[in-house]
């Protein structure tokens, strides 16, 4: 029965629901500056939008270890489709009509929030269940086609608003919309398997008292931290700290970021039986932190863009790297396990973006003193890889 099944429309469908996430994630961000201009909105408040973003992925994430098995993959994950676009059309219309427009942007951003949440949680474990060899490989491969829906998020909205100007924003948040609308076809038609029978999983306390799972859930909230910084930030960081136009900034910040950051995956994808993960995730992380760093502290606008791209590099492999290591270590972790690890992920991305902003905030609105308080998350990151490796490396002498 399982040879009969095509996969491949699971993977197709997996793929464009990362599309679908990373549009979420990375087209309002580009509007930052927009909406600081058309409606007057502060970057304190705008701080918000990614912080409301994440925090409501972080309560879907927590209640899917709950309803996820329940409800069945099948129709959570067709849901959060439905939602992702319902939340982008209405990101178009409900500033226009609500009393104060940033409520009306933060009611569409809870809206496609939960869409993405449902998708972070669900396509990783869709993804594992798939009778594939090489699953830590494939699971990058399939991460990486976020990187490649953020770029072309950047790049189709970048060619949008140098033709049509970007004060039609709008109409392309419709156009948008049309890709997760389309892909809830797909998940609905695609083979889905559980990843764990009913009654084999671990229960929720039982995978909580297993100590690698708590070393796993730090690495996810700084390798969100660390992600999300960059990606929610790097186009406002460009234009005004590092004083080039829109478009370049686009281009040469989130735009080459996503790039490299998938470019990582990829590669791990391909390589991955020649490399250690852990090892490999040590050297990247210490590299995140010279990329915050340069960043940061550079007083050139060309060193200060490549620390922003090179961080996609870094961080490429840290997300879709510490779920293949739980995957490995925690067998019966089931779905409970991808959605706090999910929620661990989601954590760290509400709580940077929005630490950067207040303290750019705090400083006058210099975001590089933003970025540069955020360089905490891959520190821990880097210590807490270190001694990952240690742990390994005494049980393989045992």
């Amino acid at each position: 029965m399982i040879k009969q099944k095509n996969y491949k429309k699971t993977l197709l469908a997996c793929y464009l629901g990362f599309v679908t996430q990373a549009i979420s994630a990375n087209f309002a961000p580009l509007l930052f500056l927009t909406f600081k201009a058309s409606y007057g909105i502060s970057l304190e408040k705008i701080a918000l939008i990614p912080f409301v973003f994440y925090f409501t992925q972080l309560l879907v994430d927590f209640a899917a270890t709950k309803f996820a098995d329940k409800i069945g993959y099948r129709t959570c994950v067709v849901t959060s489709q439905v939602l992702s676009s319902l939340g982008l059309i209405l990101m178009a219309i409900l500033p226009e009509i609500t009393p104060t427009p940033f409520v009306g942007i933060l009611i569409s951003v809870v809206f496609y929030a939960i869409g993405s949440g449902l998708i972070e949680v669900l396509v990783s474990p869709i993804v594992e269940a798939c009778p594939f060899e090489n699953k830590d490989g494939v699971m990058s491969l399939v991460h990486s086609f976020f990187c490649w829906g953020s770029m072309g998020v950047v790049l189709g909205s970048t060619a949008f608003f140098a033709v049509f100007g970007i004060e039609n924003w709008k109409l392309l948040t419709f156009v948008w919309a049309l890709v997760p609308l389309y892909n809830a076809f797909n998940f609905i038609n695609c083979p889905i398997d559980r990843l764990v029978e009913d009654g084999e999983s671990m229960h929720i306390k039982e995978l909580l008292g297993v100590p690698v799972f708590w070393l796993m859930i730090i690495l996810m909230i700084c390798a969100g931290a660390s992600e999300a910084t960059m990606t929610q930030w790097t186009s406002a960081f460009t234009e005004s700290a590092l004083g080039v136009s829109k478009t370049v900034g686009d281009l040469a910040g989130p735009c080459m970021f996503a790039m490299f950051m998938g470019i990582s995956r990829m590669l791990y994808g391909k390589m991955s039986k020649k490399l250690d993960l852990t090892k490999t995730m040590l050297l990247c992380a210490m590299l995140c932190v010279f990329c915050y760093l340069l960043a940061s502290l550079s007083a050139s606008s060309f060193l200060g863009l490549t620390g922003c791209a090179l961080c996609g590099l870094a961080v490429g492999i840290m997300w879709p790297g510490t779920i293949s290591i739980s995957a490995q270590k925690c067998l019966r972790g089931g779905t409970a396990m991808f959605a706090f690890l999910a929620l661990a992920g989601d954590l760290g991305a509400a709580v940077s973006p929005t630490m950067v902003g207040n303290f750019s905030e705090m400083a006058g609105g210099n975001l590089k003193v933003g970025l540069l308080t955020a360089t905490v998350f891959p520190i821990v990151l880097t210590l807490g890889l270190i001694f990952l490796n240690k742990k390994v490396k005494l049980k393989t002498e045992r």
